[in-house]
C-alpha cells in the first residue's frame, strides 16, 4: 500500500476560517458556561476563560509551525510518533478518536431532547437516528460537502453570539428592560457577593470545563492535510484564534455574569436561553434553542469528520490494519468513517444504558484527552524545532514559525499540564484522573505488545 501524507485537498480558505472559528463554538459555551459561573463566580470564570484563551492560542502557534510545515492529515499523532515516539502517537490517537467518538454520542443524544421540546409526541431516539444519517451522508460524499456544511453551521452560531452580545450589551445599560430589574443592572451581580463568592480556588478547579469548552480549536491541525494552499490559510486560521476566542466566548460570559446572578447559574437551561427569556424578546428561547441545536449539530459533524481522520491516519501510517485507509471514489475514507460512526452508536447506548459507570468513565478520560493531546503538540513542536536546527536547517526555511520560542512552546505544555493536575482539587471532576491515568497506561501496554508479537 501507498502511505498518502494527506486526502483531497478540497478546502477553502473560506472553509478552514468559518471552521476554525466555528468549530470550538459549541455545547462547551452554550451549555457549560453556566456551571463555570457558578462554581468560579463571574470574574472568577472571565479570568478563567482568558487564561484559557492564553493557553489554546499558545498550542495554536506550536500547532501552527507543524501544520504548515508538515500538512498531513489526522496530524497529531503523526507529529508525536515522529518527535515523541511511536507509541505516544499510538495513545494520542487513540485519546482523541476517542474525544471525538464519545462527543458524537452525547451530541446525538443533546439534538434529540432540543428537539422534543416542539414536537412532545416524537420519541428522542427518531431525532437522534434521522441527524445521525444526516452526518453520515455529510461526511460520506466528499470533504467538500462536510466543508461546505460545516461553513454555514458555524455562520449560524457566529451570527447568534454577536446578536447576543448587543442585546445583553443593551440589557446591561438598561436600553432593554428585563424581568426582575427596576433598573440598569450594569455589572452590580461581579461585586455584590464579593469579587470571589466560592474563593479564588474555583478559577482552579474550573479550568477543565474551560479546556473542554475550547477543545476543537485543534481542528486546524487535521484540516491541513485536505486544505488548498496550506502555507497560506493556516497561519491565517491561528493568526486570529485568541481575538477570536476573546470575542465571542469572554464578550458573552461578560454579558451572562452580569445579567444572571451566580446562585442561580447551572447546567440545567443554556444560560444562552436564561438570559433571552429575561427580556421577553418573542420567540427568543426557541431561536436560542434552534441555535444551540445548530451548535449541536455542527459539533457532531466536526467529531465524525475529526475521528475518520485519526483512524485513516492511523491505518495509512500502518499502527492499525491498512483496510481502515480505504477511500470511496470521492476520496473519503469510507470504513474508518463507518467506524467511527459506529463508535458513536456505542456511546450513546452507553449513555443510556450505563450511564453511571461505562459512560461516566468514556467522558472523564475525553475531558483530560484534548489536554493531553495539547500538551503532544507543544512538546512534538519543541522537539521538532530542535531537530530542524540540529540538521543545519535555517530557520528562514520555515513557512510559518512559533513565536517566542521557546517560552510559547514551554508555556503551554507545562500550562496544560498543570490544568490537568487542577482537577485533583475539585471533587466531582477527580474521577477523571482516576480513570484517565489507567486508560494511558493501557494504550501503552497494548502498543508495546501488539509491537513485539508482530515483531
Amino acid at each position: 500500500m501507498v502511505h498518502k501524507t494527506h486526502l483531497t485537498r478540497k478546502m477553502e480558505a473560506r472553509h478552514i476560517r468559518m471552521i476554525s472559528l466555528g468549530g470550538v463554538i459549541g455545547t462547551g459555551l452554550f451549555l457549560s458556561s453556566g456551571y463555570t459561573i457558578h462554581e468560579a463566580g463571574p470574574l472568577g470564570t472571565i479570568i478563567a476563560y482568558l487564561f484559557g484563551a492564553i493557553l489554546v492560542y499558545a498550542v495554536m502557534l506550536c500547532l501552527g509551525e507543524l501544520s504548515v510545515a508538515m500538512p498531513y492529515t489526522g496530524a497529531f499523532h503523526v507529529y508525536a510518533k515522529k518527535y515523541i515516539g511511536p507509541a505516544t502517537g499510538f495513545v494520542v490517537a487513540i485519546l482523541y478518536w476517542l474525544t471525538w467518538t464519545i462527543a458524537l454520542g452525547s451530541e446525538f443524544t443533546a439534538a434529540g431532547i432540543i428537539m422534543r421540546q416542539w414536537f412532545t409526541n416524537i420519541p428522542v431516539w427518531v431525532w437522534s437516528l434521522l441527524f445521525m444519517v444526516v452526518i453520515f451522508l455529510t461526511n460520506y460524499f466528499s470533504v467538500r460537502v462536510f466543508a461546505e456544511s460545516e461553513f454555514w453551521f458555524s455562520a449560524v452560531k457566529v451570527v447568534a453570539i454577536v446578536v447576543f452580545i448587543i442585546l445583553g450589551a443593551l440589557a446591561i445599560v438598561g436600553i432593554i428592560p428585563l424581568n426582575h430589574y427596576h433598573h440598569a443592572p450594569g455589572f452590580t451581580n461581579f461585586y455584590k457577593n464579593g469579587w470571589f463568592p466560592n474563593g479564588f480556588h474555583g478559577v482552579f478547579t474550573t479550568m477543565l470545563t474551560v479546556n473542554f469548552a475550547f477543545s476543537g480549536t485543534e481542528l486546524i491541525g487535521i484540516t491541513a492535510g485536505e486544505a488548498k494552499n496550506p502555507d497560506k490559510t493556516i497561519p491565517k486560521a491561528i493568526n486570529t484564534t485568541l481575538w477570536r476566542l476573546i470575542i465571542f466566548f469572554v464578550g458573552s460570559i461578560c454579558v451572562m455574569a452580569a445579567l444572571i446572578p451566580y446562585q442561580v447559574s447551572g447546567v440545567t437551561q443554556s444560560p444562552f436561553v436564561y438570559v433571552l427569556k429575561m427580556m421577553k424578546l418573542p420567540f427568543a428561547g426557541d431561536i436560542m434553542n434552534f441555535v444551540v441545536l445548530t451548535a449541536i449539530i455542527s459539533a457532531a459533524n466536526s467529531g465524525l469528520y475529526a475521528s475518520t481522520r485519526m483512524l485513516w491516519s492511523l491505518a495509512n501510517e500502518g499502527t492499525i490494519p491498512e483496510w481502515f485507509a480505504h477511500t470511496n471514489e470521492n476520496n473519503s475514507p469510507v470504513v474508518a468513517l463507518c467506524f467511527s460512526m459506529l463508535g458513536g452508536i456505542l456511546a450513546l447506548i452507553s449513555s443510556v444504558v450505563a450511564a453511571d459507570t461505562v459512560y461516566l468513565v468514556l467522558v472523564s478520560i475525553s475531558g483530560l484527552a484534548v489536554v493531553i493531546v495539547w500538551m503532544a503538540i507543544a512538546l512534538s513542536e519543541i522537539n521538532f524545532r530542535k531537530e530542524f536546527q540540529a540538521a543545519g536547517h535555517s530557520l528562514n526555511e520555515l513557512k510559518f514559525k512559533t513565536p517566542g520560542y521557546p517560552w510559547v512552546s514551554y508555556f503551554a505544555l507545562i500550562a496544560s499540564g498543570l490544568s490537568c493536575l487542577l482537577i485533583w482539587f475539585d471533587p466531582k471532576q477527580r474521577v477523571a484522573l482516576y480513570c484517565t491515568i489507567p486508560f494511558v497506561i493501557i494504550c501503552y501496554v497494548i502498543y508495546y505488545l501488539s509491537n513485539r508479537l508482530s515483531h
